[in-house]
C-alpha cells in the first residue's frame, strides 16, 4: 500500500507546484521557446517524475499510481474550470492585450516579459512587418498571437465590391509517390484515361515519375515531378 500512497501524495505536491511554476514561467516559455528553454523543460519533467515515484522507481504499481493520480489532478482541474471562471482564470491565465488601439501596452508586456523584439517576431509570423498597421494583438493562451491590422491595412475581399468568387474547397491527393490513390480519382469522378491526358499535358509520360498530383475543387490538376537529379551545392539554401 506504501507504494501507491507515497507516490501519489508526490504526484498530487508535485503536480501544484508544477501548475505554479508553469504560471511563473509564463506562455512566453511556449511562444518564444529556445534550445536552452526546451533543454530546461525536459529537466523540469524529469526531475518532478524521478521525485514522484522516489525510492519505489522500479515498482509498477508506483509507476501507476503517479499516472493515475496526474491523469485524475487533470480532469479535476478542468472540471473545476468549467464551473468556475475564476479558478481557471487564476489557473490558466488569460488573453492579454499587448496592441490596442494601435498603441502598445507596456505594461502588459513587462508582465508577460515580452520584449519589443519577441513581439515583433511573432507579428512577422502573421506577415506583419511595421507595427504600425495593427489594430489590436492579442496574446493567447498558448502563447500564439492574433493580430486585427488596421481597416485601412487590410486587404480587399471579394465581397467588399460585391462579388461572389467561385467555390473553393479541399484538394484531393491523386498521385503520392507514384502511386494513384483509385479512391480519390474516383471521387473526384474522373479516370485514369483522364489523368493520364493530364499528365501529359505537363509533360509527364509516366505515373512513376510524379511525386505528387493533387486536383482541386476548380478540377485543376497540380503537378509535381520526381526530383531525380543530386542537389547543386547551394541551390536549395546557404552551405
Amino acid at each position: 500500500m506504501e507504494k501507491i500512497m507515497n507516490p501519489s501524495i508526490r504526484a498530487l505536491i508535485l503536480y501544484l507546484f508544477l501548475l505554479l511554476l508553469a504560471r511563473i514561467l509564463g506562455r512566453k516559455m511556449i511562444s518564444q521557446m529556445t534550445f536552452f528553454d526546451f533543454v530546461i523543460g525536459i529537466t523540469i519533467g524529469s526531475v518532478a517524475a524521478t521525485n514522484a515515484i522516489g525510492p519505489y522507481v522500479t515498482s509498477l504499481a508506483s509507476g501507476i499510481s503517479v499516472l493515475a493520480t496526474m491523469g485524475a489532478l487533470v480532469l479535476i482541474i478542468e472540471y473545476i474550470g468549467l464551473k468556475s471562471f475564476r479558478f481557471k482564470k487564476l489557473v490558466d491565465s488569460e488573453p492579454l492585450v499587448v496592441i490596442e488601439r494601435g498603441q502598445i501596452v507596456d505594461r502588459n508586456l513587462r508582465r508577460e516579459r515580452l520584449t519589443i523584439k519577441e513581439l515583433t517576431a511573432l507579428l512577422r509570423e502573421k506577415n506583419i512587418f511595421n507595427l504600425a498597421d495593427v489594430e489590436y494583438a492579442i496574446f493567447e493562451r498558448d502563447g500564439k498571437l492574433s493580430v486585427l491590422q488596421r481597416s485601412e491595412r487590410q486587404y480587399m475581399r471579394p465581397s467588399d465590391m460585391n462579388i461572389t468568387p467561385p467555390y473553393q474547397g479541399l484538394s484531393k491527393d491523386i498521385i503520392v509517390d507514384g502511386k494513384i490513390l483509385k479512391e480519390n480519382l474516383e471521387d473526384a469522378a474522373q479516370n485514369l484515361g483522364w489523368l493520364i491526358g493530364q499528365l501529359k499535358n505537363h509533360g509527364v509520360s509516366e505515373v512513376k515519375d510524379v511525386f505528387y498530383a493533387g486536383l482541386d475543387s476548380q478540377g485543376n490538376l497540380y503537378v509535381s515531378k520526381r526530383n531525380t537529379k543530386y542537389e547543386k551545392e547551394g541551390k536549395y539554401g546557404i552551405e
